[in-house]
């Protein structure tokens, strides 16, 4: 269903996501951030020849996280196409702190401490949050894919959000052995 008909309005900015989620041959799983800002309009800036023309990328940035099934982290780097500032080109060099890093409980936190603020560029930081999500989606198609025997301990995706909820009619229909009906007052 799609949202209701806005009123009249006119663009001022787009920001576009993309995420990918990749098995290697080597048994290793590469997980890819893409993210692009444009404007529909001229923007003035000294950093790139004085202006950044109608729908050029204003920011242009990349990063790739390599991880074993266990979600651990093997190798992690991210670059800067386009940013308004020259400088910005030194923020993805601290995106390898995140090597030896596990995604799980606690990640979006963990990732605050290592690239939080000033230790790393903004936008690269927050895509991690979404880099974790693709993550998880991969890993769990690509463990599905796998399974050929009954599920005995509880999925780490249930309970993520409305529809996994452990009383939910998804649960109860794929994970019946972890649905819990709601208690009746």
């Amino acid at each position: 269903m799609p949202l209701s008909t806005p009123n009249p309005r006119s663009p001022l900015h787009t920001r576009s996501l993309t995420f990918q989620g990749y098995q290697r041959e080597d048994g290793l799983f590469d997980i890819e951030g893409h993210l692009i800002d444009t404007k529909p309009f001229d923007i003035p800036n000294t950093d790139r020849g004085g202006i950044i023309p109608t729908g050029g990328a204003l920011h242009e940035m990349r990063i790739r996280i390599t991880l074993d099934q266990a979600m651990v982290i093997h190798a992690a780097e991210a670059v800067t196409e386009w940013a308004p500032f020259h400088y910005c080109q030194g923020g993805p060099a601290t995106f390898s702190r995140l090597v030896g890093e596990k995604i799980g409980p606690g990640w979006n936190n963990r990732v605050k401490e290592l690239l939080g603020k000033t230790k790393g560029c903004t936008h690269i930081t927050e895509m991690l949050a979404q880099l974790a999500t693709t993550a998880f989606q991969s890993m769990y198609s690509h463990r599905r894919q796998a399974e050929t025997q009954v599920i005995d301990t509880k999925p780490v995706i249930l309970d993520t959000c409305f529809a996994l909820a452990s009383d939910s009619p998804v649960v109860e229909q794929h994970w019946p052995l972890f649905y819990q009906p709601k208690a009746t007052p």
